[in-house]
Order: structure tokens, then C-alpha cells, then sequence
């Protein structure tokens, strides 16, 4: 029921692999646009379509902004050594070389963002916390536009490109770059992405930002963004955040750094628990890193993930594992084993309660629905919630209540015209809700709309509960739920499927 979220790069972009990916339970693929050009991810996502086409299986597509990342470019791409406790200048001259001396950064505003005795760190890829190829840095001194840093640990970083980062530190660049804005106008619109992946949202005015920006580009108007919260500043505003965004995505690698480690399980769990009343996806990030190399997680982490599922979690993002890892398609289904283990003790009536709770009286109409029909289905032991939906909202809030079971969310579409042509809606909020907890999306044909007399929406069932019983959800004799509108009215029906 979990979700995982698949970020694809080398070791995971040919047909052969995205298809056991999608298998293997991905559904959702993120394209990091800190690494690789327009050209390199329009291949990749050619390579899932065809992957989609040939597994049958639905995935939807999430943009990575770069966002104000700061960058040490090694030009050379040699090996650099650092010794503890020498010292190395941080300069925005990027025309000079790397070296164990001298690191050039994309960011001329360092030195008057930092004091003596901040704490800056350096590493490659995301980073992992390993303190042989990641090095902390302790500012000495600000020599004009140069940073003197002291090296805290010995360390050889590869590669051509280091990540820098600067612990609790305001960086003074804008959250959407003109880079991403280039990459969404381009690739987002071409491809019509479903979600916008808005690194480093430290203030509620960012995602503001970025959706009016989406709301020029015509089809992006519909695309969900999900603020990712990344550093303390992020932490400070969340609240806010959470009120203007779609989702959030837990950026536990750089709050990790940016918190105290003991800091970051309680800070977690409490945005998790925000989103989840909320009743927006939450989604958490590096749970597996040693399975980049490794065949199997750590105890720790295979802990990890389950702990993130009986927090409410609604999926998890693997990163370097499937990006860069040598065993993408078994971390995918290990993480999906660990995460159906956790789903069958989690505690859905401590937090159906609770939510209600949360909800409080008088209900809206929509959600008074929706709670009832998790109860219903949850008394009458139903296999499965059906719910007929054109906006997708309906599904979404019943999700909301964690039912034990799956919910087929059957996306009517709806069929609007601008003047010159007719085209069918749909497609975006089936894919949409790939990214929630226990919702499994159908697009029925448009020839059924959803608010209709009950002989058209008889059909729809029927299709929706073949399909049920095709993936094995749904068998002879079980109860099924189901809600629509019939009319003006929502309606919350149990019926017995017969033999």
C-alpha cells in the first residue's frame, strides 16, 4: 500500500530495468535535474514509457528542481585528499583549479553568509555520512570573498562534482533557479509532469512562486507540487509550507546535517503526522543508503522503513540506491516486502480515531463521506473501497483514513473544450494519486461520467471489479464499498459479490 518513489539515472534507465522496476512495485519516477541534461532524461523517460506499455502498470513522473544547490567543480576529476586539521580556501573564482588547497564554488555570497565557526559540509552525490569520502569544514576565517575553512576529517572525495552545504545557514539564491525554470518551461511541459519536486522550500512564498510560474505553462497548471524540506529553514516554516503545498518530501540526507542527529526521527514524526491530517502525502527519503552496494539493508534500516510506515508515511523516495545503486530492482521489492510487513500491524483504528479527532464537528460533507466509508468497510470487513471520482478528491480523502484495505480510485474523465478542441481530463489525477497511501487508480472510459443514472455506472463497476479480481484484490463472495454520486447526492453502498 506504501508507495515507492524510483529516482532514475544510470543504473536504472533501460527498458529492460524500468520494466522490473515497475514490477518490482515503483510508481512513481523521479527525474533529478541536478544531474544529467534534457536530452539524457527524455531517453530515460522514452525508456519508461515503453517499460509502462509492456508491464501494463501505471507511473507517474516527478521533476527535481536543482534549487539553490552549492557546488565545488573539479574540473580535473582527480582525486582530492584532505588531512584533518589542515586548512582549505573556499573561493567563487571557479576559473581556478581543485585542489587540497583551493575548492572554486558556484556561490559568491559564502562569505558574507558565514562567521567563524560555522560548520560547512562537502560531499559527493547526496550525502551519506560516510566520513571517508565527505568532509566537514570549520570556518576559520572570511578573507573577502574567500571562506578559510579548517578540514574537521581526512578524506578523498571523487569525482567531477562535489556537493557543498552550510549547517543552518541562509543561502541568498532563489528556491526555483533560472536553470529549473528553463528544465520545466522545456522538459516539464513537453512531458506534462505530474509533480514538481521543489528542493530547498524554506518559506511558504516559494511553493507560491512556483505555482504561479506552473500556472503560465497551460497543462502544468495541474501538476502537484511537493515541498521539499531540506534544512532548518524549512523546518522553522513548515506549517506554513504545508498549508500551500501538495505533498512533502522529508530531505532526511541534508536535515541530517542541517539538525542534530538525534533531532531528526522526532522531527520526522511530527511532519508526518502534520501531513497526514492534513491529508497530504508525505514521503521520506534515504531509508536504505547502504543497499546502493549492498544486497541487503542494515537492521537499522530495514527498522527504518517500517518505523516510517507505522509513522503514516505515504511513500518513500530512494535515491542514490536506484540512481547510481547496483541493485535497483532488489531494493525496490525489499522495501516493498519490509513495507506490506509494517502495514499489517499498523494501528488503523488508534488512527482512524484520531483523525476524526483531529477533524472535529461539524464534518463537511466530503469528509463525513469519506470516514464512512472507511468505518463501513472496515466493520464489514470489505476487500476493497471503490470510488468513483473526477477530480480525484473523493479517493484522496478516503485515503486520508488509512482503510486496511485497497482503494480503487476510478477516475471519470471529464470533457472540457477551449473553443477550438474537446479533450478528455483525466489522465493527471489518475496518475496523481500514485503517489498515496493505499490508492490505486483506474481511468475508465469516457463514456461513463460519473455523476449519472446508475445503468452507466453499473458498467464502470463491472470493470472496476474485474480489474479488482484480475489483480487478485477481489474474490467471489467478498464485500466490496463503494462511493460515488448519484445525482447530487454521495452515496456509500456495501454490496456481496456473488459467487
Amino acid at each position: 500500500m506504501t508507495k515507492i518513489v524510483g529516482t532514475l539515472g544510470a543504473k536504472s534507465r533501460s527498458v529492460e530495468v524500468l520494466s522490473a522496476c515497475l514490477k518490482a512495485g515503483m510508481s512513481v519516477a523521479r527525474f533529478d535535474f541536478s544531474l544529467g541534461d534534457t536530452k539524457y532524461h527524455q531517453e530515460t523517460l522514452e525508456n519508461l514509457k515503453s517499460a509502462i506499455k509492456t508491464t501494463k502498470k501505471l507511473c507517474s513522473v516527478m521533476l527535481d528542481t536543482a534549487g539553490p544547490e552549492l557546488t565545488v567543480l573539479n574540473k580535473s576529476e582527480k582525486p582530492i585528499s584532505l588531512e584533518a586539521d589542515a586548512t582549505i580556501t573556499l573561493t567563487p573564482d571557479e576559473g581556478q583549479e581543485a585542489s587540497s588547497e583551493v575548492f572554486p564554488i558556484n556561490f559568491d555570497g559564502l562569505s558574507k553568509a558565514v562567521k567563524k565557526g560555522d560548520t560547512i559540509f562537502i560531499g559527493q552525490y547526496l550525502f551519506t555520512g560516510s566520513e571517508t569520502t565527505s568532509v566537514w569544514l570549520e570556518v576559520d576565517q572570511v578573507k573577502g570573498d574567500d571562506v578559510v575553512c579548517i578540514v574537521k576529517n581526512s578524506a578523498t572525495l571523487t569525482g567531477s562534482l562535489f556537493t557543498l552545504h552550510a549547517a543552518q545557514i541562509h543561502i541568498d539564491l532563489p528556491t526555483l533557479s533560472d536553470k529549473d525554470k528553463k528544465v520545466i518551461s522545456t522538459w516539464g511541459v513537453q512531458n506534462k509532469i505530474d509533480f514538481l519536486s521543489l528542493s530547498f522550500t524554506r518559506h511558504a512564498k516559494d511553493v507560491r512562486e512556483a505555482r504561479e510560474f506552473l500556472c503560465k505553462l497551460g497543462d502544468l497548471s495541474q501538476t502537484l507540487i511537493f515541498a521539499k524540506i531540506e534544512n532548518e529553514e524549512g523546518l522553522t516554516h513548515f506549517d506554513d509550507i504545508l498549508q500551500e503545498a501538495d505533498g512533502i518530501i522529508l530531505s532526511r540526507g541534508n536535515l541530517g546535517i542541517d539538525l542534530p542527529p538525534e533531532k531528526v526521527f522526532l522531527f520526522q514524526k511530527a511532519a508526518v503526522y502534520k501531513c497526514n491530517m492534513a491529508g497530504k502525502p508525505a514521503v521520506v527519503t534515504r531509508v536504505v543508503d547502504s543497499m546502493t552496494d549492498n544486497l541487503r539493508p542494515t537492521r537499522a534500516e530495514a527498522t527504518d522503513v517500517a518505523n516510517a510506515v507505522l509513522d503514516g508515511t505515504d511513500a518513500i523516495l530512494l535515491g542514490a540506491e536506484t540512481l547510481r545503486g547496483l541493485y535497483p530492482i532488489e531494493t525496490i521489492s525489499t522495501v516493498g516486502r519490509i513495507c506490506a510487513e509494517a502495514e499489517k500491524v499498523f494501528n488503523q483504528d488508534l488512527y482512524f480515531k484520531r483523525t476524526v479527532k483531529f477533524v472535529g464537528e461539524p464534518m463537511s460533507h466530503l469528509e463525513s463521506i469519506a470516514s464512512s466509508a472507511v468505518r463501513a468497510a472496515i466493520k464489514v470487513k470489505a476487500s476493497v473501497i471503490i470510488c468513483f471520482t473526477s477530480s480525484g478528491r473523493a479517493a484522496r480523502l478516503i485515503a486520508k483514513y488509512r482503510p486496511t484495505m485497497p482503494v480503487l480510485s476510478v477516475v471519470i474523465p471529464r470533457l472540457k473544450t477551449n473553443q477550438l478542441k474537446w479533450s478528455f481530463t483525466g489522465a493527471f489525477e489518475a496518475r496523481q494519486s500514485l503517489i498515496v497511501r493505499g490508492l490505486f487508480p483506474m481511468l475508465a472510459d469516457p463514456r461513463h461520467p460519473a455523476e449519472s443514472t446508475n445503468a452507466s455506472n453499473e458498467s464502470v463497476l463491472k470493470v472496476a471489479l474485474d480489474h479488482g479480481k484480475a489483480s487478485g484484490v477481489v474474490k467471489s463472495h467478498d464485500r466490496v464499498v463503494i462511493c460515488q454520486k448519484v445525482g447530487d447526492a454521495s452515496v456509500v453502498k456495501i454490496i456481496e459479490l456473488e459467487g
